[in-house]
């Protein structure tokens, strides 16, 4: 397809913009170009004008508004979807049986989880959040081992070298992973790389591993990828999750639980 110019191409950079505005979630740049009837090299060629100008983000393949993929406070990422948080959490809470061993990555989800299993019986829990730390130490039920590493203050979680060295050390019947994305293509992901590896590190030293994240978080691909959704057995998310979505992660093998 030829590229209109003058008039024509700003009329469709205004469209564009448009379009990033009233989506839900960041979008693909073939949806974009379905809807103007353009190649997508059309829209890329647009798209990196209008991140330029400040007017939308980028991010693997995907354009949102502006601060639409920056990583939130974990204080204000609490505040939102708490009801179907707590919904998944108690969900999450029927895989854990007594005298298991879990993983927990940080995030607000899984903090959800850790309240929800604080009641289990000889449970040992494995975590880089330090959120988390603070709700189970407390608990005399529960062996609590702080992965160690180096504290990131936007997500109060523990990650580098150190975090990923000692979590290798310990096999795990359940891992149970917060994310700030999952999409078929870009995988779960989340937004800082040394966090995304310790986070890997906790699904392979796992027998069995779910992701509990709410709808919005489905679709959507962050900067830094944990693993491919092959890797996990099941995902809980809510009743708004996408059909989209939903059938092509069942396609891919994964149990999609929606609460």
């Amino acid at each position: 397809m030829s590229e209109p110019e003058g008039n024509g191409r700003d009329e469709r950079l205004r469209t564009v913009v448009e379009l990033v505005e009233t989506a839900a979630h960041p979008v693909t740049v073939e949806w974009l170009a379905e809807q103007l009837s353009v190649a997508p090299a059309t829209i890329r060629r647009d798209t990196r004008v209008l991140e330029q100008q400040g007017a939308v983000a980028r991010s693997w393949g995907r354009v949102g508004r502006p601060g639409g993929f920056v990583e939130r406070p974990i204080a204000e990422r609490a505040s939102q979807h708490p009801v179907e948080k707590r919904r998944i959490a108690d969900a999450a809470a029927k895989f854990v049986r007594d005298g298991s061993s879990v993983g927990l990555t940080g995030g607000t989800t899984t903090l959800a989880v850790a309240r929800a299993i604080a009641g289990r019986r000889r449970l040992t829990v494995v975590t880089n959040s330090l959120s988390i730390g603070m709700q189970l130490a407390p608990r005399s039920n529960i062996r609590l081992i702080l992965s160690g590493g180096e504290a990131r203050n936007a997500s109060f979680e523990l990650s580098g070298p150190l975090s990923v060295s000692a979590i290798e050390a310990f096999n795990l019947d359940l891992a149970i992973l917060g994310v700030d994305g999952l999409d078929l293509r870009g995988g779960l992901t989340t937004y800082d790389h040394a966090e995304a590896m310790t986070n890997a590190t906790l699904v392979q030293r796992a027998a069995r591993a779910i992701a509990v994240a709410d709808s919005s978080k489905l679709g959507r691909t962050g900067f830094a990828r944990i693993c491919d959704v092959t890797a996990i057995d099941t995902l809980i998310t809510d009743e708004a999750a996408n059909e989209g979505h939903v059938a092509e992660l069942t396609a891919a093998g994964v149990n999609v639980i929606r609460v």
